[in-house]
């Protein structure tokens, strides 16, 4: 019990309000939780939960929001509390585990422990927008939210695998299933894994939805009405989606960035408040990563009660110091300090906040799409034998481009834009692909990254060859179903849980209620791109409560000034942990290749600063991690963040 107690407090941000343990040595299993206490908020809400028959003891983090329906469909039963925790187990007690589970609507990762049986079962909702991390040390199985909790058991060896390290400086995210460990694991989305106290740790998860299915059966059945129509099926849809996202018994509110997504989460939330929605924006000095006045026009039009928190670069960088201990494995998505920011801000306020998360993947929102498929389409018609010839020519070009002796002979042009330099080389690793997948890949990944880790081999992938001609899936589809299953969740949403529960705040992300996703799978393509432009079906609902004018810019992105202050305000720090002894001591990177990266991008010959940070997170993870032996815990104080508020 002692071990399981120091796995739950090292998750303490996740759940500040409560924690209980049970453990049944005979059984040789213990459970243990923190809360975040969102419904229910009385003791009658307190985990581990044990079933009315006593069969089932359930570990949950998440929200299952359609849970007064199912109380509804389970009638007969004396209820002890009303929280959605109590719900589950009565309804994997009438309906069992799996079909239960395929009736929930919501964010979950659970553990339910089957005394008859003596089975733990694993479960991960069907996005993958709550994390689930499971490994061995020897026959003991340990599972958390975060690779923290792991961490705390003494048993517990963090070998860090070298392949994933490669992974990770190629995507700037650990992609799924893999982590940063070696024999530790995260737990697909929509899926359950069912281990049995004699098992051994060979069982794999099984599915319970799968996203594949989704978009094969969506392609293949299409939605068959008018546009307009399409629009007000989406609007009822969506709709339910937040109203079910507004129940809480806690303070809540919104995210509101000023773009089509969290513009219309926050139009059908106020349209369905009887009182103004507390929404938040982060604003920066630096005009041209600045959002805030987008978001400041729509809250006015809205009616919402607006908060925007103006930070300066060195509020940014005071954050960075804490990344790797709430991020808890590698992850550089710069976007992430923004984020952790506006999560600070909202949690003064509230303790849920809706978020617009999700409409990228499932809309065609982002431009790579179609840049990509128009790219392939040209460069698939080229044989594959003259593509590999083309790409050993430009690399030699592009070699001798960075040599000294080559920038007499370069134009002005070509010296003042190293951002081309770089999409060039990107293009020399991609023509030699086989296929679409494998071609995307490339160009949405830092492809250098493998070569920099010494002693990686071959490199695991999760990446499913969709190939569109044998799958049903157009060009542009299998790039939004890779997306879906890969950034989505080991990014995007990995990005939000991680600096939502810093704060103690619950996100909630109403764009991917799997209905809406399912929907979304049959509206055809000629609804969501027109005219060059993505999204459309989901701009036309934005407009339906928000006037075009308002929404009609640019897609920018949350971004920060990176190259600038790795040349700047970060660059004692980049020196400090890229410093020649200390990576040689090391032992993970070529030292050499690291350290010309570092300069080029000093010196202004390249843009480096993705794949750079990509380096610098995991030398600070590394070096915290390094400070934290395992078996134990080091929770780090929660500071609210500095910059101006502005109401």
């Amino acid at each position: 019990m002692r071990v399981v107690r120091s796995m739950t407090d090292s998750l303490r941000h996740r759940g500040p309000d409560d924690d209980g343990h049970w453990s049944d040595p005979a059984a040789g299993i213990a459970l243990g939780q923190r809360r975040l206490s969102i419904i229910d908020l009385s003791g009658a809400g307190h985990q581990p939960m044990l079933s009315a028959s006593g069969r089932y003891y359930i570990v949950f983090n998440g929200e299952v929001y359609n849970f007064n329906e199912l109380r509804r469909e389970l009638d007969g039963i004396a209820w002890r509390g009303y929280s959605d925790t109590e719900v589950m187990l009565a309804a994997i007690e009438r309906w069992g585990l799996r079909a239960a589970t395929q009736r929930f609507v919501g964010m979950f990762a659970f553990a339910v422990w089957d005394r008859k049986t003596r089975t733990l079962h694993l479960v991960r909702d069907r996005l993958g927008i709550k994390p689930l991390y499971y490994g061995f040390c020897g026959a003991t199985l340990l599972f958390g939210s975060e690779l923290k909790a792991l961490r705390c058991h003494a048993d517990f060896h963090p070998e860090i695998d070298r392949d994933t390290l490669a992974l990770f400086l190629r995507h700037n995210y650990v992609p799924g299933p893999y982590t940063i460990y070696q024999r530790t694991w995260k737990l697909a989305p929509g899926t359950i894994l069912s281990l049995r106290s004699h098992d051994d740790s060979t069982s794999q998860p099984t599915p319970y939805w799968d996203m594949r299915e989704v978009a094969e059966r969506g392609q293949s059945q299409p939605f068959r009405g008018k546009p307009e129509e399409a629009v007000g099926e989406l609007d009822r849809l969506l709709r339910e989606a937040v109203r079910l996202r507004m129940i809480a018994d806690v303070p809540l509110g919104a995210f509101l960035s000023g773009g089509i997504d969290s513009s219309t989460v926050v139009a059908l939330m106020q349209a369905q408040s009887t009182r103004p929605v507390r929404t938040f924006s982060i604003g920066f000095e630096e005009t041209a990563y600045n959002e805030a006045q987008y978001a400041a026009r729509v809250a006015r039009h809205l009616g919402t009660e607006h908060t925007e928190l103006y930070v300066t670069s060195a509020d940014a960088l005071a954050m960075v110091q804490r990344l790797p201990h709430y991020y808890d494995e590698p992850f550089s998505d710069s976007s992430q300090i923004p984020t952790m920011m506006v999560c600070a801000l909202a949690r003064r306020h509230v303790t849920v906040a809706l978020s617009g998360d999700g409409g990228d993947e499932l809309f065609s929102g982002y431009d790579r799409y179609t840049s990509t498929e128009r790219l392939w389409r040209k460069l698939s018609k080229i044989p594959l034998p003259f593509r590999v010839a083309a790409a050993a020519a430009l690399r030699a070009t592009l070699h001798w481009w960075r040599d000294d002796l080559s920038r007499p002979f370069m134009t002005s042009a070509a010296r003042a834009n190293p951002l081309r330099r770089r999409r060039l080389e990107k293009l020399a690793l991609a023509l030699p692909s086989g296929n679409l997948e494998a071609f995307y890949q490339v160009l949405i990944s830092h492809a250098i990254g493998n070569t920099l880790v010494l002693g990686a081999q071959k490199l695991p992938t999760r990446f499913d060859n969709i190939i569109h001609s044998r799958s049903g899936l157009g060009l542009t589809p299998a790039l939004m179903y890779l997306d879906t299953v890969n950034y989505l969740p080991d990014d995007i949403l990995t990005k939000v849980d991680r600096a939502s529960m810093a704060v103690g705040l619950e996100a909630r992300v109403p764009l991917l209620d799997h209905r809406v996703v399912e929907f979304a799978w049959t509206v055809p393509m000629s609804y969501k791109v027109r005219d060059g432009a993505g999204k459309w079906i989901l701009r036309q609902l934005a407009y339906r409560y928000i006037p075009h004018e308002m929404l009609h810019r640019r897609k920018a992105g949350f971004s920060v000034p990176l190259a600038r202050w790795l040349r700047g305000e970060l660059r004692d720090w980049a020196e400090a942990m890229l410093d020649e002894s200390r990576l040689q001591r090391e032992g993970f990177f070529n030292v050499r290749l690291v350290r010309r990266l570092f300069h080029d991008h000093l010196s202004g010959r390249a843009e480096m600063e993705h794949l750079l940070w990509d380096l610098l997170i995991f030398q600070a993870w590394h070096e915290q991690a390094s400070q934290v032996p395992a078996g134990s815990s080091q929770p780090l104080p929660l500071h609210e963040s500095a910059g101006e508020v502005r109401a």
